[in-house]
């Protein structure tokens, strides 16, 4: 490119570009955008926190049926998925064993052939009684809380636990007399 006449080259380089007004109002249309759509992401987020995800859990009791809907030596697999528990019937009465693994909390299966519960995940194997005797589980099943309901039938309540190394498997509410 060639100088004009007058002017050295450096010198006709050097001159500012000066912005125009529609220039400078592009750009502070495209800045003022920009501040409200993070105005408007922030208030999309404070409003989002104002209302949190609330988790709706299985109810902690319900009613199983009547006592004479359980077989006697029979494990009853009917609420093992909607409330995790298994309802064992045996000469004694009936209790329920939480469908957790002491070991790493798989839910073991019921092995009806064998007359076992059998932990898929690492082999733990429970008798029907709920006490371990094979694989890494470093302690029986645990026991729900058991009673009869005002129009009979079986109660069972999960915010109680029993523990059979505490020795609290002897409590009345642990097994339903039958």
């Amino acid at each position: 490119m060639a100088a004009a006449p007058g002017k050295p080259a450096s010198a006709q380089a050097a001159t500012p570009s000066v912005m125009t007004r529609r220039g400078f109002l592009s750009t502070l249309g495209v800045a003022w955008t920009a501040f409200a759509a993070a105005c408007a992401a922030g208030a999309v987020a404070t409003t989002r926190f104002m209302f949190p995800n609330v988790l709706f859990e299985p109810p902690q009791q319900f009613k199983a049926g009547l006592p004479a809907d359980f077989q006697t030596g029979t494990v009853d697999q009917r609420y093992k998925e909607s409330f995790g528990v298994f309802i064992v019937r045996d000469e004694q009465g009936i209790y329920v064993l939480r469908a957790v693994c002491t070991h790493l909390g798989c839910t073991p299966n019921w092995l009806e052939a064998e007359n076992k519960f059998k932990c898929p995940c690492h082999g733990s194997g429970f008798y029907r009684s709920g006490i371990n005797y094979e694989g890494p589980a470093p302690r029986p099943l645990e026991r729900y809380r058991i009673v009869l309901a005002d129009d009979g039938q079986i109660l069972i309540d999960k915010t109680k636990i029993f523990a059979q190394e505490k020795g609290e498997w002897s409590s009345p509410d642990s097994f339903l007399k039958v």
